[in-house]
């Protein structure tokens, strides 16, 4: 195992039972941050937000990502 992977294991023990709490966490840093700022990087902000939520969610190991859909092949114009 290496030391990337003990990491994740650490971060996903304190995370479990403790999401909402994490949630409102990254809420109030980003409302913080927006105020400091203006809202300036009101955008920025709330993409970090999304992406940082995102990943408590997905804390449990099992990654929450919809299937790709399959690309139909290309066909070639007729002349």
């Amino acid at each position: 195992m290496g030391l990337f992977d003990d990491l994740k294991g650490k971060a996903q023990d304190l995370i479990q039972g403790n999401e909402q709490a994490i949630k409102d966490g990254i809420e109030k840093a980003g409302d913080f941050v927006d105020s400091k700022t203006g809202g300036k990087f009101a955008d920025q902000v709330d993409a970090v937000q999304s992406g940082a939520s995102d990943f408590v969610d997905n804390a449990d190991g099992q990654p929450n990502e919809a299937p790709v859909a399959e690309e139909a092949p290309a066909t070639e114009p007729t002349p």
